[in-house]
């Protein structure tokens, strides 16, 4: 059995309709000033078709950029707290979107920690079962969930999805380490009521979801769950964070990551942030900054990546990359969404 697992191909999904602070503005009782201010969010996208539309677009493209048929996914993991429908998983309708048939074919619901669970179980099943070609997708379409009427919780998230394929590697690449949690007795501080089988759906306006969010908690269990989660990984692999090249935090909150930085003691420099064009798009946020970070240059063969987490359960993780030989694309994907009619 192989000993590692690379990262051989990546690919996002914005969708194109961009919905501005000022444009918010004019729907509640806020201001581009009052949500950059808490939140470093100066837009987001919402997506006009369903989040599998996202998620096979981001999958294709990671499949061209790693030059792999389709046939040849053996494994496909879809990280999602929105599904197009609670049956069946959407990684079903993933599938036959992509043409991924011969895939095994799950969704993991950890929230906004999801990509990196799913990275974790896609290594572990290459490792130790013998996949050859596997997808890990994370996805989200939040904005079908807000109730807009709620200031405290429309401003904060947005839709994407991104995507990465794992190979098996005797080369010292891929996931090193990686560390996960839960805090389930806090879970009520982030909540999406009346959303599933313990609900009651003979409500009025049933279908239309309120959010639990009670941002002091999340935010102090955030930063101290996501550094301590570091410092064991840190210490698995014996690495200081002088050795670490780029750190891919989860983009909840500007403050958040600064905060997470600094209990770290490590330079803004040294941290992917682009929370300010996407909000929070929980799932999609990992993959979605690691592929930019690749478009811009920033990674480079073997350089270490520590990715962080933390999200609704609530969970949280850390893991320990170190990135393989190739950082460009072998193809590229003309997988598009559809044109978007909406405003």
């Amino acid at each position: 059995m192989p000993n590692y697992a690379d990262i051989t191909g990546w690919g996002k999904c914005l969708p194109p309709a961009v919905l501005s602070n000022d444009d918010l503005a004019g729907i509640i009782d806020t201001s581009d000033e009052w949500i950059r201010s808490r939140s470093g969010i100066r837009e987001r996208r919402v997506s006009h078709v369903p989040g599998s539309d996202l998620a096979a677009v981001a999958a294709l493209r990671a499949l061209a950029a790693a030059d792999t048929d389709p046939a040849e996914v053996d494994l496909l993991i879809l990280a999602t707290t929105s599904g197009d429908n609670i049956i069946p998983a959407t990684g079903a309708y993933v599938q036959r979107k992509t043409g991924t048939a011969n895939a095994a074919v799950f969704d993991l619901n950890a929230g906004c920690s999801g990509f990196l669970y799913g990275l974790q179980v896609a290594t572990a099943m290459i490792r130790a079962a013998g996949y050859r070609k596997a997808l890990v997708i994370g996805a989200e379409r939040l904005t079908w969930l807000l109730n807009f009427s709620l200031r405290d919780t429309a401003v904060l998230f947005g839709d994407g999805a991104g995507a990465v394929v794992l190979e098996p590697s005797d080369e010292e690449c891929g996931l090193l380490a990686c560390h996960l949690g839960c805090e389930g007795e806090a879970l009520e501080a982030l909540e999406v009521l009346n959303s599933g089988t313990a609900g009651n759906r003979f409500v009025e306006n049933y279908g239309i979801f309120d959010v639990n969010f009670d941002g002091r908690e999340i935010f102090r269990r955030a930063v101290k769950g996501m550094a301590g989660e570091v410092r064991k990984v840190l210490e698995d692999l014996k690495l200081r964070n002088e050795d670490i090249d780029v750190i891919i935090p989860h983009q909840a909150n500007a403050r958040i990551i600064e905060s997470l930085a600094h209990h770290l003691g490590v330079p803004m420099s040294q941290v992917a942030m682009n929370i300010e064009h996407y909000g929070n798009t929980s799932a999609a946020t990992i993959p979605v900054a690691l592929c930019e970070l690749l478009e811009q240059g920033r990674v480079k063969p073997g350089d270490r990546l520590l990715l962080a987490a933390f999200g609704a359960g609530l969970t949280r993780g850390a893991g320990l990359i170190r990135w393989g030989r190739r950082v460009t694309p072998l193809r590229h994907s003309d997988a598009e969404l559809p044109p978007c009619e909406r405003t």
